[in-house]
């Protein structure tokens, strides 16, 4: 269970969830973190068993009643009900796919009839994320306009919010993002016993082998130094070379 995921469940899942989960070790090491998870998407209450007319007015207000035993001899109510996403400040990238183009328009139209731009740029995020928008205002004559803008996008599928603005009308469409699915890395299997080939060193297929060394192979015209070697060399002349000035006393 996630914050995300917890938005596909209804208020009878959560009840049965809870009145299972009590047997599940796990769940009762982790009640505290899944009691957060559930609270994001719901508004849980817990009543008094003989309660009557408390539990007869939250059932009027929308919510599911569960009975859970706490022993032999006691039990509590819960009243479980999904958050509404009524306003603006509902939207979460939690509950933002969780929502049809025709309630976050419905949503969009509570926002005080400011239109898009009053809407502000961290929620238009939100929205962005689970939803394809686009904007248009234009004149009310020119608005509906046969092959337009309005045309097209309500033949692809778009909801439309019309927001009355003196003489111009702005039109908001919106049109629910297809899921993609996020690419998962995908591992090599062998078998424990097999050794991996090392390749580290192994040439590639295109590079031509190296030759061989061979000291025959070597000529005066293929050998070459780094520096000069001349076949007579005469110590007396390179002394008579050095001058008393190029010798300096340490």
């Amino acid at each position: 269970m996630t914050k995300s995921n917890v938005w596909d469940l209804q208020e009878n899942d959560v009840i049965r969830m809870w009145q299972t989960g009590e047997k599940d070790p796990e769940y009762r090491e982790n009640r505290q973190r899944y009691s957060d998870i559930i609270r994001t998407a719901f508004l849980i209450e817990e009543l008094s068993d003989d309660a009557a007319n408390v539990k007869k007015q939250y059932t009027k207000d929308g919510y599911k009643l569960g009975t859970m035993k706490i022993d032999d001899e006691n039990s509590r109510v819960l009243a479980v009900k999904k958050r509404p996403i009524s306003r603006i400040t509902d939207l979460t990238y939690e509950n933002i796919r969780h929502i049809t183009a025709s309630k976050l328009l419905e949503v969009i139209d509570r926002n005080f009839g400011g239109g898009w731009d009053s809407i502000s740029q961290s929620i238009q995020d939100i929205i962005e994320s689970g939803f394809d928008i686009s904007t248009t205002t234009l004149p009310k004559d020119r608005l509906h306009k046969k092959g337009g803008m309005y045309d097209k996008k309500v033949g692809d599928g778009f909801d439309v919010l019309e927001i009355q603005k003196g003489g111009w009308v702005e039109a908001i469409f919106a049109k629910v993002k297809p899921e993609t699915e996020k690419p998962k890395m995908t591992f090599e299997t062998r078998d424990d016993d097999e050794i991996p080939e090392d390749n580290y060193n192994k040439p590639d297929e295109d590079d031509e082998p190296e030759p061989e060394f061979n000291d025959d192979d070597i000529t005066e015209e293929n050998y070459r130094t780094t520096f000069d070697i001349s076949d007579e060399y005469d110590e007396e002349e390179a002394a008579e070379n050095v001058s008393d000035d190029s010798v300096s006393d340490y």
